[in-house]
């Protein structure tokens, strides 16, 4: 089965790529990376500075990482004169050297960066929200190469339609969304004290948990300005979430969170599982569902669903849930069709699929 992926002149045998972060700083990574089958290759993001981390600054909990890492800890110079040329040697995929962050870094970077890019990745995280601002960036990176380059969306960002058209006026290829949420917060209560926080207090949040707004900017994006490539990043832990990145309107994905929290071997398994997900839903290659036009079927009917009573288990979890107080149980699950509101939490939540929607089941 045919994984590979093209976009703006690149191939890549399979669409998962790491994402920037602590798994891709330095030249030992890279290589691990490489050897994990991924199907491209992206580094941490390098600046003109390096950066003050706080110890520790990575928390991992079931479904989300909070971090404070921040850029590269390695000089610019140790990317030009070491990293970077020992890994060209031996690299046989596309390698996207994620940079950042003003205009002034970017007259720097990538004229020293661009001998050893395929393509660039340019973080926003730390510009603000002046789309005037982030379009000059881009002009400014178009004077230094004509390699692709992606911009890389970041929470603050308040219209992400915008964002894209901007920067695709301004002469960016395409939007890797999106970045780590935040700022966000852990705190003790027992020390009364923040844990893993900056000097500000806060940190940022990445992982499976943040799947959903991942999900609905590369949407979004796609839809708005449907001729920019979309690299998907934010929550993917599975092959059956690479599928529903490219469904969404991506054209390959990123992941690093899930890896921090279930081992580096992701990798290599999420790639091994992708030909059986493919199979799964039906499609024949990573292409196809890249092309597939992701249906919307939007109702406003009121329906109260349906209980398969030989598949329910009565553990009442829809009975205790349920915000209309429409379902009781007397020997078996009875929901009532003049309280129930079909908002479908008893559909989501039933660990044994025992309530649906006969419209939806029915493809209506």
């Amino acid at each position: 089965m045919r994984l590979e992926t093209s976009f703006d002149g690149l191939t890549f045998s399979n669409p998962l790529m790491p994402a920037a972060g602590p798994l891709n700083g330095d030249y030992e990574k890279l290589v691990f990376l490489l050897k994990e089958g991924l199907g491209g290759i992206v580094t941490k993001t390098i600046s003109t500075s390096l950066p003050q981390i706080p110890k520790p600054c990575i928390y991992g909990d079931r479904d989300f990482v909070m971090n404070s890492e921040l850029w590269s800890e390695h000089p610019l110079r140790k990317w030009t004169d070491e990293f970077l040329p020992k890994f060209k040697e031996i690299n046989d995929k596309p390698l996207i050297v994620s940079v950042g962050y003003s205009e002034a870094d970017m007259e720097v970077l990538i004229p020293k960066l661009d001998r050893f890019a395929d393509a660039f990745e340019v973080s926003t995280h730390y510009v603000g929200t002046n789309l005037d601002i982030i379009s000059r960036i881009v002009e400014t990176i178009r004077k230094h190469t004509k390699k692709p380059l992606y911009l890389k969306i970041s929470p603050h960002i308040p219209n992400p339609e915008a964002f894209a058209k901007t920067v695709h006026e301004a002469g960016a290829n395409g939007i890797v969304a999106i970045n780590s949420l935040g700022p966000t917060m852990k705190i003790d209560p027992l020390k009364r004290q923040i844990v893993y926080g900056n000097a500000a207090g806060y940190v940022w949040t990445s992982g499976p948990s943040i799947k959903p707004i991942a999900l609905a900017t590369v949407y979004k994006i796609k839809k708005a300005v449907p001729e920019m490539t979309i690299i998907g990043v934010g929550g993917i832990k599975s092959a059956d979430d690479v599928i529903e990145f490219l469904l969404a309107g991506a054209s390959a994905v990123q992941m690093l969170s899930a890896a921090l929290l279930r081992g580096k071997d992701l990798y290599r398994k999420i790639i091994a599982d992708l030909p059986g997900a493919l199979d799964k839903y039906g499609f024949k290659d990573v292409q196809e569902v890249i092309e597939t036009t992701l249906i919307n079927p939007t109702r406003y009917e009121l329906e109260a669903p349906v209980v398969n009573f030989d598949t329910c288990t009565k553990c009442r979890l829809c009975e205790r849930i349920c915000p209309y107080f429409a379902i009781s149980f007397t020997n078996k699950i009875i929901v009532d069709p003049d309280k129930c509101f079909s908002c479908g939490l008893c559909v989501a939540k039933c660990p044994v699929g025992a309530l649906y929607f006969s419209a939806f089941e029915e493809g209506l």
